[in-house]
């Protein structure tokens, strides 16, 4: 039984000496959103996880110290599916659209489409949760970032660009569209949205914002 021999195994080598197997690591991960899903955060156990997995909880403990840590080692990991490495196309909106469809693979995963919403209310309530989650979207942000770098080397955006809104800009549509409504866009829904996006970062980066206040709002 894979369960006996990894708790052998943790008996027998001293803790932190044994070598993480990555095809271990990743059903755990898959076993932690599981979980998640299932139960929501505040709810989540290590043991289920573990059974889950097929392992032992002392596979958990050799990799990750903390539910906290497993949390953001397995929160970076579906980030990643997100920022994999993408080909330079000729034009902004072409660039857009190419991120969008990877968005687009991730948000449409049914555990994905449970575990978000659940992340951001963790993060409402607790400093650490909201931690994991900005250092996560930060580095999602930074391969969008890269697609404005080249945009502007390109001439399409002025250097002065309001670079944080116009990440925003960039993926919060497909966000509220697909997590917050439960709408899975076609690769047409999705040209059309490249389309209005790429149009809403020239007008960002052309200064031509007008001067409304709507009213009783903020200045």
């Amino acid at each position: 039984m894979e369960r006996n021999r990894l708790d052998k195994k943790s008996r027998r080598v001293p803790s932190g000496a044994a070598v993480p197997r990555a095809e271990l690591t990743e059903a755990l991960y898959r076993a932690f959103f599981e979980e998640w899903a299932d139960r929501g955060f505040a709810a989540l156990s290590l043991e289920r996880v573990a059974a889950r997995a097929g392992a032992g909880k002392a596979a958990i403990y050799r990799r990750f110290s903390s539910r906290l840590a497993f949390a953001e080692a397995a929160i970076s990991s579906l980030g990643m599916k997100i920022a994999l490495p993408v080909t330079e196309y000729s034009t902004l909106e072409e660039d857009v659209f190419a991120l969008l469809l990877r968005t687009r693979a991730v948000l449409r995963h049914p555990l994905v489409r449970r575990i978000l919403p659940d992340i951001h209310a963790e993060a409402a309530r607790s400093a650490d949760m909201r931690s994991i989650n900005d250092r996560v979207s930060a580095a999602r942000r930074s391969q969008a970032e890269g697609i404005l770098e080249r945009a502007v080397r390109r001439g399409e955006l002025p250097e002065g660009l309001n670079r944080d809104l116009a990440l925003d800009l960039m993926i919060a549509p497909l966000y509220w569209r697909m997590i917050v409504r439960g709408v899975t866009p076609t690769r047409a829904d999705l040209a059309m949205q490249s389309r209005a996006i790429t149009a809403g970062l020239e007008a960002l980066g052309s200064g031509s914002h007008g001067e409304f206040t709507a009213n009783g709002g903020d200045e």
